[in-house]
């Protein structure tokens, strides 16, 4: 017995996958931009410039591991109907790439997503199929994909199995080649939420495999299920409830998240996160988003907690993407009253953090004692 299936759209996939290795190859790796500490502290803060991918985020590298991924696989051919569940990111990053490879794309998205990734998803071509329960994402995007003969890409559950976590470039990499020649070269922590959990199993097996001492911080925002999974070793705990944090955060601890490869989690206000975002934003001159302020938020109560055991090192965050995204939200007064988040205290231990490198704040999560 012989049997051989059909190779006729072989050069379609070859040609594909040049045109996602190309847009790797025509972008330069982000920026490190260095955050204004004192010096004398002897304590370096960098955050990693997503927002400088093609479609502005961090999501840009996930979703082209997740299109080389299918189509390595054989699952996306000449014209398969591209499905994801997304808050808004990865449905923007991968809606640029199903356009650079003429396919369709539906973004299965919360009705609670921000207008501006909206806006973006359908300049690149895409379509925006949108839900009023957050949890039912997942469900709907399957059932679109069998009714229309599609692929479900389920960035949540393959995102830590489509980036080579050993290297070829991936963000671990990037960071500690750019941080080589900085004073402290190998970063003591290196901080930043979830949404899949893909990022933070990168990062956390890249280390492992380097040998290096860095250690991993997960912040999570309200509402999230990973910190509780976190602390019960429970990989299906579940709230049922949204983030309003955009990007991180999610109602069930999605099957990318590895947390035998972090070294601490810590939960964040969202109205810190929101508060952190715009202090970060008004002193880097550079405009963040909301998963960038949970994770400063984070940031500055590990440095405070160097600085009273008298430690020095350098502290590596993400810049996920630009406040821009969130002029309607996070950025704006009405939305932040409206949803009865309160700033001010928030804002106050941030300014005091920057004067005297202390963190008095009771509504904070103790930070792990030593590095």
């Amino acid at each position: 017995m012989w049997e051989e299936r059909s190779n006729t759209n072989r050069e379609w996939v070859s040609e594909a996958i040049r045109l996602v290795e190309a847009d790797s190859n025509r972008s330069a790796d982000t920026h490190l931009h260095m955050f204004p500490l004192p010096a004398d502290w002897g304590i370096d803060l960098y955050l990693k410039d997503e927002s400088v991918h093609p479609t502005g985020s961090l999501k840009h590298r996930l979703a082209r591991s997740l299109f080389l991924y299918g189509l390595c696989n054989g699952w996306i051919d000449e014209g398969t109907t591209i499905i994801e569940a997304s808050s808004g990111s990865t449905a923007v990053s991968e809606a640029y790439f199903a356009g650079l490879l003429g396919l369709p794309f539906i973004a299965v998205m919360p009705c609670s997503a921000s207008v501006e990734k909206l806006e973006v998803i359908r300049f690149h071509g895409g379509t925006c199929h949108l839900v009023d329960d957050p949890a039912t994402i997942y469900s709907e995007a399957r059932r679109l994909a069998a009714e229309t003969g599609g692929h479900f890409m389920d960035q949540f559950t393959y995102a830590e199995r489509a980036t080579d976590w050993r290297g070829n470039n991936n963000i671990a990499e990037s960071i500690f080649d750019q941080m080589r020649l900085e004073r402290h070269p190998v970063p003591a922590w290196i901080v930043l939420g979830a949404g899949t959990g893909g990022t933070s199993a990168t990062i956390g097996r890249f280390v492992r495999y380097q040998r290096h001492n860095t250690k991993v911080c997960v912040v999570d925002p309200e509402n999230s299920a990973f910190f509780e999974g976190y602390v019960k070793n429970d990989s299906y705990h579940t709230t049922g409830i949204g983030s309003r944090i955009e990007g991180i955060g999610r109602p069930r601890v999605e099957p990318s998240f590895q947390p035998s490869v972090i070294d601490a989690m810590s939960t964040v206000p969202d109205a810190a996160s929101v508060a952190a975002a715009r202090w970060c934003s008004a002193h880097l001159g550079r405009s963040v988003g909301g998963s960038t302020g949970t994770a400063v938020w984070g940031v500055v109560h590990l440095i405070a907690a160097m600085r009273s055991r008298e430690e020095q090192g350098s502290v590596v965050t993400l810049l996920c993407d630009a406040g821009e995204r969130y002029r309607g939200t996070y950025y704006n007064d009405d939305w932040v009253k409206e949803q009865g988040m309160h700033l001010e205290p928030y804002t106050d231990v941030l300014e005091s953090f920057l004067s005297t490198g202390c963190c008095a704040d009771p509504a904070s999560p103790p930070i792990p004692p030593t590095a």
